[in-house]
C-alpha cells in the first residue's frame, strides 16, 4: 500500500474542514428561515390591530372637526371595535401556537441533521474522499498511458512463467503419450497445416496456450493467403491466455487484423472490449460489450463471460444496466472429437494418426454408452469409425442409434446422414 504524503493529508483535512463549514452554513440559514416563519405569523394580526386604533381615532377627530354627525361614529365604531376584537382573539391564538410545540421545531432540526448527516454518509458511500479531482482530461490522458504503457507479448509470458498456478487436474496418461508423438510428428513435417490445427487445440486444451498460439501462428503462414478472421482471433486468444489475461499489443494487432476481415467477429469483440477495461475506458468497454451480447445467441462462447462481467463494467462507466434474462440454449452444444479432427489427424504417421483418433474415439463411445448424448454426437462417433475403418462397429452403433432416436425425424436424419458418410446406412 502506498504511503500517503503530508500533502494529501492536508487536502484531505482542507476538503473536510471546508465541507462541513458549507454544511454548518446551509443548516443555520434553514433553521434561521424556520425560526423566523414562526414568528412572523402573529406580526400579522398585531399589524391589524394598529389599523384598527388608528381607525378608532380617526373618527374621534372626525366628529371633534364636527365632518362625522355622532349617529355615524356610533355605528362606525362599534364596527371597528369588533374587528379589533377579533384581531386581538387571532393574535393571543397565533402566540399559543407559536410557543406551544416547540416539539415540532425540534422534529426540523432533528430532520435536518439527518439530511446533512445522509449527505455525508452517501458520499462515504459511492464517493472517493482522499482522492485528488480527477477531471475528464486526466482520466484521458491516465487511460492513454496504461494503453501506450502495456507490457509486451514476450513480457507479459515471461511474468506468467514465473508466476503460481492453480493446480488443474492431471490429464490422462494415454493422452499425453499421444501428445508426445503428435509434437514429434508435426516437428518432422511443420509445414503440414492440418497438423499444426491439432497441434494448437490440443496443447490449448492442456494449458499450453504459448506452445498452442506458436502452433496458430504457424496455421495462419500456411494459410496465406486465404487466412479466415476465426484464424486471426483464434491467435489473439491463444496470446491473451498466454499472457494471463493481459491483451498485448501483439495481441490486439491479431485482433484488429480479424475485425477488418469480419467487423462482427464476436471473439475479437468481446476481447477488444477486455483491451479498453484493462486501459481505463469502462465507458467505452461496456457499450461494446452491451453490442456484442445483445446481438449474441446463447450458445455463444462469450455470453457466459460477458454476463458475469457486463454488471460491475456498467457500474464502473456510470450506468444503470439491469442485466437482461439468460435466453435458453440453442439445442446442445455438441462435444467431443469432430470428424475433421479426426480426418486432420491423417497428415501425421499411420502410427500416431491410429493411436490420437483411436483414443478420442473411444473416449467418446464410453461417455455415449454410460451418460448418453445427443444426436449429433452419435453422429460423429459413427463418422469417425468410419474413417478408421471399423465398419462393423459403426454399423453396431448405428443400428443402436437408429432405435434409440426412433420417431424423432430431425434427429434421425442426422445419423443417418453419418451413416451414409460411413458406408453403413441401409
Amino acid at each position: 500500500m502506498e504511503a500517503v504524503s503530508t500533502g494529501d493529508c492536508m487536502e484531505m483535512t482542507l476538503f473536510w474542514i471546508l465541507a462541513g463549514v458549507i454544511a454548518l452554513g446551509v443548516g443555520v440559514i434553514l433553521v434561521q428561515a424556520l425560526l423566523r416563519g414562526g414568528r412572523e405569523a402573529a406580526p400579522a394580526a398585531a399589524y391589524d390591530m394598529q389599523v384598527y386604533r388608528d381607525q378608532l381615532r380617526e373618527i374621534e377627530r372626525d366628529v371633534a372637526r364636527g365632518t362625522m354627525r355622532p349617529e355615524e361614529a356610533d355605528r362606525l365604531k362599534a364596527e371597528v371595535s369588533r374587528r379589533l376584537l377579533e384581531a386581538d382573539r387571532a393574535l393571543k391564538a397565533a402566540g399559543s401556537d407559536a410557543r406551544a410545540p416547540g416539539s415540532a421545531r425540534i422534529a426540523a432540526a432533528g430532520a435536518m441533521l439527518v439530511l446533512l448527516g445522509g449527505s455525508f454518509a452517501t458520499y462515504l458511500d459511492l464517493g472517493a474522499p482522499g482522492y485528488q479531482d480527477m477531471p475528464m482530461s486526466a482520466r484521458l490522458a491516465q487511460a492513454e498511458t496504461a494503453y501506450r504503457d502495456r507490457p509486451s507479448q514476450a513480457d507479459a509470458e515471461a511474468r506468467m512463467a514465473g508466476a503460481p498456478r492453480p493446480a488443474a487436474p492431471a490429464p490422462d496418461a494415454q493422452f499425453l503419450e499421444l501428445m508426445e508423438k503428435l509434437r514429434a510428428a508435426v516437428a518432422n513435417n511443420p509445414d503440414d497445416i492440418r497438423g499444426q490445427e491439432l497441434l494448437a487445440r490440443n496443447e490449448a486444451a492442456l494449458g499450453n496456450y504459448a506452445a498452442a498460439a506458436h502452433a496458430q501462428a504457424k496455421v495462419i503462414d500456411l494459410s496465406q493467403p486465404k487466412v479466415t478472421a476465426e484464424d486471426q482471433a483464434a491467435l489473439g486468444e491463444l496470446m491473451i491466455l498466454a499472457a494471463g489475461g493481459i491483451v498485448s499489443p501483439e495481441a490486439e494487432a491479431r485482433l484488429t487484423e480479424a475485425l477488418r476481415l469480419d467487423p462482427q467477429n464476436g471473439t475479437a469483440r468481446y476481447y477488444s472490449g477486455m483491451l479498453l477495461a484493462q486501459t481505463g475506458r469502462p465507458d467505452m468497454a461496456f457499450r461494446l460489450w452491451r453490442s456484442l451480447l445483445e446481438s449474441s445467441r446463447p450458445n455463444d462462447p462469450w455470453v457466459a463471460p460477458l454476463r458475469a462481467q457486463i454488471e460491475q463494467l456498467a457500474w464502473l462507466a456510470g450506468v444503470k444496466y439491469e442485466l437482461p434474462p439468460a435466453a435458453a440454449p440453442e439445442g446442445d452444444v455438441p462435444a467431443g472429437p469432430s470428424e475433421e479432427a479426426v480426418r486432420a489427424a491423417e497428415a501425421m504417421t499411420p502410427e500416431a494418426r491410429q493411436e490420437m483418433i483411436r483414443g478420442m474415439v473411444e473416449g467418446l463411445n464410453q461417455r455415449l454408452a454410460t451418460e448418453g448424448g445427443t444426436a449429433e454426437e452419435w453422429a460423429r462417433l459413427i463418422g469417425a469409425l468410419g474413417v478408421l475403418g471399423e465398419t462393423d462397429r459403426a454399423r453396431a452403433i448405428y443400428g443402436e442409434a437408429l432405435d434409440r432416436f426412433d420417431g424423432r425425424d430431425t434427429e434421425l436424419a442426422a445419423i443417418r446422414a453419418a451413416g451414409a458418410q460411413a458406408g453403413v446406412a441401409e
